[in-house]
């Protein structure tokens, strides 16, 4: 097993030199600017037609359910770490996430665990099945019902639990893989959501790195069965994905993992420093009896927070 101490003692020196050492002043000097207006890859005619497609490879029998997905974008300028601070007040979440790379800035609020692993310890907690919040406390609690016993939403969280199930058991021990909990509310700052988790124990001899790649990329995310979902979502959506629906998190040296899915969430791309291009993505599961307008109106949803972070920074709109 790996531990510190068996690290080269330059190594060692480096490693806690990145802890000690502060990586930023202590205010951006740059603001955050939104300079556009947000516009989406996707009109609704656009939308509609690739729903369309969706229902017709269903009715075909490729698939049982597909993610599609519409991406909205604006020009930015500044320190996208002001932009994060925003979205960390307006959405706060379990997996929040701020990376620095060369020439991109990544902003997560995802709501969702893709995998875990602690000693062996497999879980994974798929999230499908969405309403909106509401101001109102009674219609709120109104929504949250209808979520929880929406037969629709609880059987399209059942196709993934059992993607779930069968990708993990790749790597797991022969009858170790359970669902521990089935259709379990979660309350967001803007919607709610039905949440299932999944355990298992992992195989001897397999590894973190086994586990992420037997599953990756997370299932809720994708549809099932998982590659012709995929093939049918690079087809009818007009630009790659990118980071969006990847997996943000880390393998520590104890062997242990914690990852989440890369959805509400911001890239930040400069094309010159301090200034670029905002992209995020909103999606739904599309099934057989979905509806176009629900389902529309669930990408929107979903966007709903990073949308409110946008516009507390579009000088366009004053």
């Amino acid at each position: 097993s790996h531990n510190l101490q068996n690290l080269p003692r330059e190594n060692f020196d480096a490693l806690r030199a990145l802890f000690e050492k502060p990586s930023r002043g202590a205010a951006p000097k740059v603001p955050f600017e939104v300079i556009s207006n947000v516009v989406s890859n996707m009109n609704k005619m656009q939308y509609a037609h690739a729903f369309e497609q969706v229902q017709n490879y269903i009715t075909a029998g490729d698939c049982y359910q597909v993610n599609l997905a519409q991406r909205f974008s604006a020009a930015a300028t500044g320190d996208g770490w002001i932009a994060y601070q925003k979205l960390r007040e307006i959405s706060p979440a379990p997996f929040m996430a701020y990376m620095r790379l060369p020439n991109l800035e990544v902003l997560s609020a995802s709501p969702e665990r893709f995998l875990q692993l602690v000693a062996q310890h497999v879980e994974t907690r798929p999230i499908k099945g969405t309403r909106p919040r509401a101001e109102d406390a009674v219609q709120d609690a109104k929504n949250a019902e209808e979520l929880q016993s929406s037969l629709k939403d609880r059987a399209e969280n059942l196709m993934i639990v059992d993607l779930l199930r069968n990708d993990i058991s790749k790597n797991c021990e022969i009858g170790s893989v359970k669902a521990d909990k089935l259709f379990q509310l979660q309350n967001f700052a803007n919607v709610h959501h039905l949440v299932s988790i999944i355990t298992g124990q992992l195989a001897q001899g397999k590894t973190a790195l086994d586990l992420l790649r037997g599953c990756f990329p997370g299932g809720s995310i994708t549809g099932a069965p998982k590659l012709r979902s995929m093939q049918i979502i690079a087809e009818l959506e007009p630009h790659q994905r990118g980071l969006y629906c990847g997996a943000i998190g880390y393998i520590g040296f104890d062997g242990n993992m914690d990852t989440s899915i890369v959805i509400r969430t911001v890239v930040y791309a400069h094309d010159k420093p301090g200034q670029g291009k905002l992209s995020f993505y909103a999606g739904g599961g599309i099934v057989a009896d979905s509806s176009l307008e629900k389902e529309y109106a669930e990408t929107l949803d979903k966007a709903s927070s990073i949308m409110k972070m946008v516009q507390c920074f579009n000088k366009t709109n004053h």
